[in-house]
Parts: C-alpha cells; structure tokens; sequence
C-alpha cells in the first residue's frame, strides 16, 4: 500500500485538528470547572458558552467519524462528547439529598400507588392468621401442620405455661447464654427471607405471593393460638408487637409490591406483558428499598426494646406508636417535593 494515502489522511487530520482545537480546549477548561466545582462554579459566560461549545463538540465528533480521521481524534472527541453530556445533563445531586428524597418522597408515594394491592394483602394475612388461632385454639394438634418443629424450638403445645413465659420475659439465665438474641436473629432472618419471596415470585400473576401469605398468617395464628391455651396471649402478643407492627407491614409491603407485579403480567391491558411488568416494576422496585429499610429498624427492635424492655404495657406502647408512625409516614400527604438540583 502506498505511504500517499497515509501521508493524505495524516495532513487532514492534522488540519481538522488545528482548525477546531481551540473550541475543544475551551470545552475542557468549562469542564474541568464544572467537575471540581459544579455548575455554580461556573460565571455567567461560561454557563452560556457551555451547550454552545458542546453542540460544536458533537458536530466535530460526526465530521471525524464521517471522514475516517484519526483514531485517536475520535475516541478524544468520544470522550469530551461524554463528559460534556454529563456536565448538561447528568444528575450531580449528594447522595445525601437523593436518599433523603426518596424516603421522604420517593418511597411513601410507591406505597400509596399500591395501596389497592397492601388492602389484599393485608386480608390475606391476618384471615390466615385467624384461622390459625382458631384452628389451635379448637385443637393443640393444629399447631404441628403450621409450625415445623425448627421454627418451634420448643415453644409446641408440650410446653409448659412457665417455659412458654422464659421465652417472652427473657430470663438471667438466657442472657448470658444470648439465647433470646439468636431467636431474634433467627426470626428476623426467617421473615426477611419471606418478604424478600413474597416480592420475588409475584411475576407468577401474584399467587406464590399469596401462598406465602397464607402461610406466614397461619404460622403467626399458630403462635398466638398456642399462648391462648396456656393463658398467655396477651403477654405473647405484647411480645410480638415491639417488633410485629414493623415487621409484618414490611411483609406485607413486599407482598404488595409482588401483587402489583403479578396484577400487571395478567392484565396488561394495551401493553405487552413485558411492558406492563416493567412499568409496575419500578414502583414495586422503590417500595421493596424502602422494606429494606423497616426490616433493618424491625432488627433494631428485636435486639434492644424487645429485649430490655418486660413490662407489657410499654411493648404494646412501643408496637403501636411505630404502627401510628407509619401510617402518617406513608399516607399522609406532602407537598410536590422540588426538583433535586446539586
């Protein structure tokens, strides 16, 4: 091959280069501003000259890539044309003030999208829960269908009314041996893993969703009907709820996010199922951020109040007044939050 061609194409470049190297360096300078200080570092000149210098930028890119130029030219145009992008276009919001924004915002607004969905979940769960009771309370036996001997750990109709009560009010014994921390640390891992299902499965149009709540309700009735039999479920349910009345909503939360997916994948209506799954996913997808969120303060509790805290009363106090927060956490209106700007 011979050198003309090269020595040609090598003298065009050389040319493109100096005629429009100036308007890339002033590109660069505004960039650098833009990226060690933000936009607000920038003076009024230079914030106008910036979509100016970025268009020509781009112009330069699609001349080169037109006329095979330089290899190098391209991919340092490429390069400019990116950060320039992000420079005009990209999100340069804290991460602090993004996650600020999505849980006062972002998240309770998903969670009242899907309320139709979190009404049918919560009826599923505590029908199933009531007939867990019933079914225990009727027969002792019941408790054996519900509630593997795992998840039992002794607490079974077998039991006696004073073992039952060491495992609510933690005795000397059990905290030194860290034994009521590890039924917590296992019952929290249990019920992530349940919320984490109940959202996961929901693409099968919501009905492992549904058997998964199912389930939990009759294992949560199995339990307080087992204490009833032993004149024990006020104290239980005191016990459970320091904990239960963020847990559970998380639970919930998640299976309705998993409803919303599954609702969406039988009636797609104009969409495709794909489509229509992808649109309730993202609303589904900021809700199930949030239950990570309560399942990590659900975590806190059962390590600490539940623990410290014997009196009845005071863990019904507790249980509740976390209850009454998230309702006005997620149901009570705000005013449309500004745009995030850095």
């Amino acid at each position: 091959m011979s050198s003309e061609p090269m020595t040609m194409l090598t003298l065009k470049s050389a040319r493109f280069r100096e005629e429009r190297q100036d308007s890339w360096r002033a590109l660069e300078d505004v960039l650098r501003t833009v990226e060690s200080g933000g936009t607000k570092a920038l003076s009024r000149e230079e914030l106008l000259a910036l979509p100016r210098l970025y268009r020509a930028c781009l112009s330069s890119l699609s001349v080169a890539r037109a006329t095979s130029l330089d290899q190098n030219v391209i991919a340092y145009l490429e390069s400019l044309c990116e950060r320039a992008y992000y420079a005009l276009y990209g999100a340069r919001v804290p991460l602090w003030k993004r996650t600020l924004h999505f849980l006062t915002h972002g998240w309770p607004s998903a969670v009242r999208e899907i309320w139709p969905e979190l009404l049918v979940a919560s009826f599923v769960f505590f029908l199933a829960a009531a007939l867990g009771i019933a079914f225990v309370v009727s027969d002792p036996e019941w408790f054996y269908t519900f509630v593997s001997e795992g998840m039992a750990s002794g607490r079974d109709p077998t039991a006696s009314r004073e073992e039952l009560m060491e495992s609510i009010y933690q005795t000397e014994t059990q905290k030194e041996r860290g034994w009521f921390s590890a039924f917590a640390a296992d019952l929290f891992s249990n019920n992530a893993g349940v919320a984490i299902l109940a959202f996961a499965l929901g693409f099968a149009f919501g009905i492992p969703t549904i058997v998964i709540l199912v389930q939990n309700g009759l294992v949560m009735g199995a339990f307080i009907g087992l204490h009833i039999n032993k004149q024990l479920g006020y104290e239980f349910s005191g016990w459970l709820t320091v904990h239960g009345t963020t847990e559970i909503l998380a639970i919930l939360l998640a299976g309705a996010g998993g409803l919303r997916i599954g609702r969406s994948v039988a009636f797609p209506g104009r969409l495709t199922r794909l489509q229509s799954a992808a649109r309730s996913g993202d609303v589904a997808a900021r809700v199930i951020g949030g239950v990570v969120v309560m399942m990590f303060i659900a975590a806190l509790l059962e390590a600490f109040p539940r623990q410290l805290v014997d009196s009845d009363e005071i863990r019904y106090a507790i249980g509740l007044t976390f209850l009454v927060f998230w309702m006005f956490f997620f149901f009570l209106r705000r005013p449309t939050p500004p745009e995030l700007s850095a």
